[in-house]
């Protein structure tokens, strides 16, 4: 169900906030039905959304492309602003893919210039502890 005209974003606060805001979530259907949803930089042209990752994003999308992206910032609900897209994603396989994609190349002139922008992280005096939740079995794999 679309939301009511008064809420939507304008295109071109659409525009504004995809141009300015660095993270995006994206929800994926991982093997059998679970859900995984990570957080990933990304880029915008075209209409479309642009990510480089790897592993399992990758693996679901190619499994089943369906996925949910959101796009969000400021943290207080009453400057809250957002948007979500559902739909399909595509992996470029290959560089003949990425060649004929129209607007690739700019999406990598804009990552570029927020991986160039990004904040340097202070260097720690005390080690920082973390409480991470025991999932029932974690397996990593790298992907080349």
């Amino acid at each position: 169900m679309p939301i009511p005209k008064e809420l939507a974003l304008t295109p071109e606060e659409l525009d504004e906030l995809m141009l300015t805001t660095w993270n995006m979530r994206i929800a994926t259907i991982g093997p059998g039905t679970r859900i995984n949803l990570t957080p990933l930089w990304f880029g915008w042209a075209g209409g479309k959304i642009y990510t480089y990752c790897r592993g399992q994003k990758v693996e679901n999308l190619r499994r089943n492309p369906t996925c949910t992206v959101l796009v969000d910032r400021n943290e207080r609900f009453p400057e809250l602003q957002g948007a979500m897209f559902q739909g399909t994603g595509r992996v470029l396989e290959d560089a003949a893919a990425e060649a004929a994609d129209l607007h690739l190349e700019e999406v990598r002139w804009q990552m570029g210039k927020k991986i160039r922008r990004r904040p340097r992280r202070a260097r720690r005096t005390t080690p920082q502890r973390r409480h991470r939740p025991r999932p029932e079995l974690a397996v990593g794999r790298r992907h080349p």
